[in-house]
């Protein structure tokens, strides 16, 4: 194969495996099922394959990329309306600890052990098997937990204090540059954002790295 077709053969399969991709959805990288990883790992090898072997050509690539997001796909359609189909292709989440005692039965199904087990708690903030009252070993390999009362962080409303309302923080200076977007959805204006630098000793947003605006809160910022 020459240069100009391994190019040529990979911008095509790199167009067609971002469509396959943005057809299947989105699903983070925390969230995947063992299914999901695997079949990702097949979807780009059928790509790798296919570029270099001289007796597959581009539409033999297409094919089997297509294909495979098809079967993907179809799985997904099974798994969303049918519950033993999501069983056995997802799994179930398996409960490890139940109201404070390890379920060494669930833990030995799961091949996990006390160390793995200690590992995923300590990645909760929790450093001691005492705290926990249950916890469930789930589908994408993470676990949730819920502490024993004793040992949870009391709520706002467990200490009977009025929660300020929270929103969420817009980006408006991203690497130098101006979001625009963010900005008028904030309700303001570059001006606004001048004398906001300007109050910090900054006078070109290209010195900052990072900026965001909060409701009820000032302009925080960070230069390079």
């Amino acid at each position: 194969m020459s240069y100009v077709d391994i190019i040529f053969e990979l911008v095509i399969g790199y167009i067609a495996l971002f469509i396959t991709v943005k057809f299947l959805g989105k699903t983070q990288l925390s969230q995947i099922t063992p299914f999901d990883f695997i079949s990702a790992l097949v979807l780009g090898d059928l790509l790798s394959s296919a570029v270099f072997d001289e007796g597959a050509g581009i539409l033999k690539v297409l094919l089997a990329i297509g294909v495979w997001g098809f079967l993907i796909y179809f799985t997904e359609m099974l798994t969303q309306k049918s519950r033993k189909l999501r069983v056995f292709f997802e799994g179930k989440p398996s409960m490890i600890i139940n109201r404070g005692k390890i379920d060494w039965r669930e833990m030995k199904k799961n091949r996990l052990d006390l160390d793995q087990l200690k590992q995923m708690l300590r990645s909760k903030d929790v450093f001691s098997l005492e705290e926990v009252e249950y916890a469930i070993f789930e589908n994408s390999g993470g676990i949730s937990i819920l502490k024993k009362p004793e040992a949870d962080t009391p709520t706002c409303k467990d200490l009977k204090i009025k929660a300020e309302q929270k929103t969420i923080p817009l980006t408006i200076i991203s690497d130098g540059e101006i979001l625009e977007e963010n900005l008028k959805q904030a309700g303001l204006d570059e001006n606004w954002l001048y004398k906001e630098l300007d109050k910090g000793g900054v006078k070109n947003p290209k010195e900052v790295c990072y900026a965001e605006w909060q409701t009820g809160k000032s302009l925080y910022f960070q230069k390079y």
